[in-house]
Formats: C-alpha cells, sequence, structure tokens
C-alpha cells in the first residue's frame, strides 16, 4: 500500500456523502441534501429524538440520518447502511457506546504542529477485518449502521461523526465516550464542513422516532 499523501484540514475534500452513496448503491439522484433536526448538530444542546430532556453535555458531533433526494421525497439511513472512511487513515481505536461501537482513524495532516488528526463513526457494526491497526484508504467501508436504541435510548439507527485534533501528548485509551468531549484530550470540529455536499436544516422539527 502507498503512503497516503498529507492532507490540509479543514479544507481537504473528503467526498464523503459521494462515497456513501457508492458504496451504498443509491444511484446518482438517490441523495440530494442531508436534512437535519437542530439537535442532530454539533454543540447543540438538544435532542431530535423523544424525550424532551436537554442533553448533559453539548453534542460532539453530528448525527446523519434523513435525506432528500432529487425528487424532493425524505429517506433516511438503516441498519443497513454502509459506512465509508472520509480520508486514508490507521484504525487507532474501537470502543463501545450505547448504540454499537465507535471506529475512531487516524489521519496523516500536514500541520502536524495541532496533533494527531482523528474521524469517529460511532454507533456503527465495524467490519469483521476492521481491527486495530487496520490500513484505510478514502473510501474503504469501515462499518454498518448499528440497530435501533431501545429504553433509555429510543432512538433511530444513525450514523454519528466526530471529528478533531487529538493533544499530542494525549493517549487514544482516553477517547471513549467520558473523554471525548474534553478538551484536553480532543479539540473537536464541526463535522458539517467534512460531508461535501448540501444540506438542509429544519428549525422547527419535532422529535423524530424510530419509524419515521
Amino acid at each position: 500500500m502507498t503512503k497516503p499523501l498529507p492532507i490540509s484540514l479543514p479544507t481537504a475534500n473528503t467526498r464523503f456523502t459521494e462515497w456513501l452513496i457508492r458504496r451504498n448503491g443509491l444511484g446518482s439522484h438517490a441523495l440530494k441534501s442531508w436534512i437535519f433536526h437542530l439537535g442532530m448538530l454539533f454543540r447543540s444542546r438538544s435532542k431530535w429524538w423523544e424525550d424532551e430532556r436537554p442533553r448533559k453535555t453539548a453534542h460532539e458531533g453530528l448525527d446523519l440520518l434523513l435525506y432528500a433526494d432529487h425528487e424532493g421525497r425524505i429517506a433516511r439511513l438503516d441498519e443497513n447502511t454502509r459506512v465509508p472512511v472520509m480520508l486514508d487513515g490507521l484504525v487507532v481505536g474501537i470502543i463501545p457506546d450505547f448504540l454499537g461501537k465507535t471506529v475512531i482513524v487516524e489521519h496523516l495532516c500536514a500541520d502536524r504542529n495541532r496533533g494527531r488528526f482523528c474521524t469517529l463513526y460511532a454507533h456503527v457494526r465495524p467490519n469483521n477485518d476492521i481491527r486495530m491497526g487496520t490500513k484505510l484508504r478514502q473510501g474503504d467501508v469501515v462499518a454498518a449502521v448499528a440497530g435501533p436504541g431501545g429504553r433509555p435510548f429510543p432512538m433511530a439507527p444513525h450514523l454519528h461523526l466526530s471529528a478533531g485534533w487529538v493533544s499530542g501528548g494525549v493517549s487514544y485509551d482516553r477517547l471513549n465516550w467520558e473523554g471525548i468531549g474534553d478538551s484536553d484530550a480532543l479539540s473537536l470540529l464541526d463535522p458539517l464542513q467534512l460531508l461535501d455536499w448540501q444540506y438542509r436544516i429544519l428549525e422547527h422539527a419535532g422529535p423524530i422516532g424510530r419509524d419515521f
């Protein structure tokens, strides 16, 4: 495998949505734009599922669930959705979360002074061949979206994306869901800028159930 080229963020061309369309055989007109409830956005304190209480901490990433096709019809990801990696990288962590597992991938970046750049793919079922140390190329499938949550997490299957810079002295062992929001360990950025696609935000939407 050839050595991946350094990337410069946050302007890297991830082609993430294009890869997701390809890897799931959706066709060129299947996904015109992503659709987000306010509670799905980075740093939101609200929830998009059927729970009126606010989040205990600000949202650490972006939840992908709904999208519109080119005829305006609303569709959704499901537990068969295959998840591609955004950029060339190396699997440095596979940790449990409350809906499935989270795959952490480190990417070679041009700006090493900021630390190590990572993307996190949460609420997924990793492929059998994905393990610590697995080398990945942009667009490789790392997992499928995990199934729906039961009580106390009655939410629809969805993909949570997080991204950020891991401080130089921080071990990957600290990147669990208790420490991911800790600014001393991981300096988060908004994954919305890494989707490389159109999107629309629902300003006044109610909760989205598992059977939307």
